[in-house]
């Protein structure tokens, strides 16, 4: 049995249409870009990444950080919202992966607005490309989904599942984030290690169970382009996992646990 036909098993067929096609290949390429770039020390313009080399563009325009982060997530939740109302009578997997994608989104919102705090700015640069990725992958997704709805189903159902993963992604993402946020003070600038929950193991447990999420959305959608930029999410994930891990020993050095790894326990 070749290795199409044991996909298939798992997946819709690829939709005929050039517009998912394309997305799939650009939505990957960058992200796996966006990865090796933050590998490579060249960061992404938000969080404590903000100043790092941000001198070059000390003339940028920027956002207050809060208000940044609501336009990043922002469009994505209401892409979501709207295909639920706009398509009202949708078969079940569609629902689920269009609920899916609007919860998350709406914890985000929901997040900048009574949760996390700031305390910079972020450049305008950064506030425009970021919810246009999201925004347009959450689109793509949704509308791949739309494409699968005459086209029978995978053999191997795997949406019971990613209902499963996504519930364990979202909670354990929300948990990470409540401790971050509350590492600081109201007014403390300061950076701290974080510790509790899985911060004892990795630097990152926020992004790793982000990547459980969005590994839930593809089981329930089972089609290659929420797959594909599954894959994407994971690997620039990564790379500023080690960044970030990177930049907290170049902040902390001996102080930071060295067994502490960047997003994978006990591995790396």
């Amino acid at each position: 049995m070749s290795i199409p036909s044991i996909l298939l098993n798992f997946l819709f067929p690829p939709p005929s249409s050039l517009f998912v096609t394309m997305m799939s290949i650009v939505g990957l390429a960058s992200l796996m870009n966006a990865g090796y770039m933050e590998l490579k020390g060249k960061h992404m313009q938000y969080s404590k990444f903000l100043n790092v080399g941000l001198a070059k563009k000390k003339d940028d325009m920027k956002l207050s950080s809060r208000n940044g982060m609501l336009l990043v997530y922002t469009p994505a939740f209401l892409v979501g919202l709207g295909s639920l109302l706009v398509f009202p009578d949708q078969y079940l997997r569609f629902v689920l992966v269009a609920s899916a994608l609007t919860t998350h989104f709406f914890k985000r919102v929901l997040e900048v607005l009574f949760l996390h705090k700031y305390s910079g700015y972020m450049p305008l640069e950064s506030a425009i490309l970021i919810p246009m990725s999201y925004t347009f992958s959450t689109t793509t997704m949704i509308y791949a989904q739309y494409l699968s709805r005459d086209i029978p189903e995978p053999s191997v159902d795997l949406k019971y599942v990613g209902i499963g993963l996504f519930v364990v992604g979202i909670i354990g993402n929300f948990y990470h984030h409540y401790i971050l946020a509350n590492l600081r003070k109201e007014g403390d600038k300061e950076y701290k290690i974080p510790r509790g929950g899985l911060f004892d193991l990795v630097i990152c447990p926020h992004y790793m169970f982000e990547i459980i999420e969005y590994l839930g959305i593809s089981c329930i959608s089972q089609t290659l382009y929420a797959f594909v930029f599954t894959l994407g999410t994971a690997l620039y994930l990564t790379g500023r996992s080690y960044a970030t891990r990177k930049w907290y020993i170049s902040k902390f050095g001996h102080m930071f646990p060295k067994d502490v790894k960047a997003i994978i326990p006990y591995v790396f």
